[in-house]
């Protein structure tokens, strides 16, 4: 019987355009994957390249005052880009994975970004992860929508409940046969994106294979539990697809308005300008001021001096751009605070919404989420100021430029370490296709199949 329903269903005109589309978007979305992967790899290699060339010209330039160089020397941290981040790019076509920062101001500097066609950024990146959230169940709603309706409707489904053994059994197999035919797809997608993206069959690999599973399943479960109210096709099409917009479109719009408006944000821009115009201020300012703010600061500096026979020297303007940063370190901690609270809050609220709890987990798995993207900053943070740190005490002691060892400053790496939590990401989608399923299955057994 089982084989029989296969065949019924694989032969199906409508079922081959259905699983020939997607299986060509799934194509499609790796080859923009692959696109975003190979982005990635030449703008770390490029950037690596312009490193090692940028700090070489300077230096041959400026050759008299380490001071001067290092205003324009600038040095880069990478955001390590995962192979599976092809399969869910999440906001890493919107923030930046590379960071070129001076020893300057380090908050007009850390929200630079690329300038890309506001257009595509307002679209998106048809990866893999928007074919599983927002096309599998597009067809997994026209393919289980008239499971009963249909022969009900054409009068058949008497001879097939009479026949059928088990008519509950039968139900079953239509479901399993469906879904069988939509993991199929789902597996031989996924397994060609790990040949074509290099992607390592790693704990990261397994997890975002294992929530797409029970991403299909929820659907399935939704299917299963319309399908049990045994209403017409036009019902239960309706009623999926009122579903799908809801889950899809109209809930994450609305979680989005609420949380942006709860916990507003200073825009990066003001904080920029901030930290700019209390730089500027201080030539204007008294320099002793500024230099005993600077000591409070970094009291190991305090054996450094202004002379008194110069009217510049770079203690003193580096001590200016540090005072910048200070003065609008309020802003920038509430800034972090309240990205924090957002990225809580939408994972609070994503575990009773299934469709956004799977795209922010997925995003998760490929370190493409906000909360990574806050641990790249706070990361670009520590190593502006490990440079500054360094560097301080040989501008202030102005150390000869040839006597230092450019050729060995690096691009340096972050790599998140976060390690991925498998009940966090499982038991919300679990917990719901369970309950459908209990509500389905008691709807079959409170009314007659005929």
């Amino acid at each position: 019987m089982l084989s029989l329903l296969f065949k019924n269903f694989i032969r199906s005109k409508g079922t081959k355009i259905g699983l020939l589309f997607l299986l060509c978007i799934g194509f499609i979305s790796l080859l923009i994957g692959n696109q975003f992967q190979d982005k990635q790899e030449k703008n770390i290699q490029e950037a690596a390249i312009y490193q090692k060339e940028h700090i070489a010209r300077n230096a041959a330039f400026h050759k008299d005052e380490i001071g001067l160089l290092l205003y324009y020397i600038k040095f880069s941290l990478v955001n390590n880009t995962l192979p599976i981040n092809s399969l869910a790019i999440g906001q890493r076509d919107v923030n930046p994975s590379i960071q070129n920062v001076t020893i300057r101001g380090l908050e007009g500097q850390k929200y630079d970004a690329e300038l890309n066609n506001p257009n595509n950024l307002l679209s998106g990146n048809i990866d893999f992860s928007f074919v599983l959230v927002y096309l599998f169940p597009l067809l997994i709603i026209a393919f289980s929508y008239n499971v009963i309706s249909e022969e009900k409707e054409s009068g058949t489904w008497k001879i097939v409940a009479t026949q059928s053994q088990n008519t509950f059994k039968y139900i079953l197999q239509l479901f399993y046969v469906r879904i069988l035919s939509l993991m199929a797809l789902f597996t031989v997608l996924l397994f060609t994106a790990v040949l074509f993206l290099n992607i390592p069959l790693d704990q990261s690999f397994f997890i975002f294979y294992g929530i797409g599973i029970l991403y299909i399943l929820f659907w399935f479960a939704v299917c299963f539990f319309i399908v049990s109210l045994q209403m017409h096709s036009n019902f239960n099409a309706v009623s999926l697809l009122t579903i799908w917009l809801f889950l899809i479109i109209i809930v994450p719009a609305g979680i989005n308005a609420f949380i942006v408006n709860k916990y507003k944000i200073p825009e990066a821009l003001e904080l920029t300008i901030q930290q700019r115009n209390a730089y500027h201020e201080k030539w204007d300012m008294d320099k002793n001021e500024t230099m005993e703010k600077f000591y409070k600061h970094y009291p190991q500096f305090r054996e450094y001096k202004i002379p008194a026979d110069k009217e510049f020297c770079w203690l003193w303007y580096f001590a200016m751009q540090q005072m910048g940063d200070d003065e609008s370190a309020v802003q920038s901690k509430e800034l972090y605070a309240k990205l924090e609270q957002r990225n809580r809050a939408s994972e609070l609220i994503a575990q009773f919404i299934p469709t956004l709890h799977t795209q922010i987990q997925l995003n998760d798995i490929a370190k493409s989420d906000l909360r990574n993207q806050l641990l790249f900053l706070k990361e670009t943070t520590q190593f502006h100021e490990k440079l500054r740190l360094h560097f301080y005490p040989k501008i202030f002691d102005n150390e000869a430029v040839d006597q230092q060892k450019w050729e060995n400053y690096k691009i340096e790496t972050f790599k998140d370490s976060t390690e991925i939590s498998f009940l966090k990401a499982f038991l919300p989608l679990l917990l719901f296709i369970l309950i459908l399923i209990g509500f389905g299955w008691r709807n079959f057994n409170n009314k007659a199949y005929f």
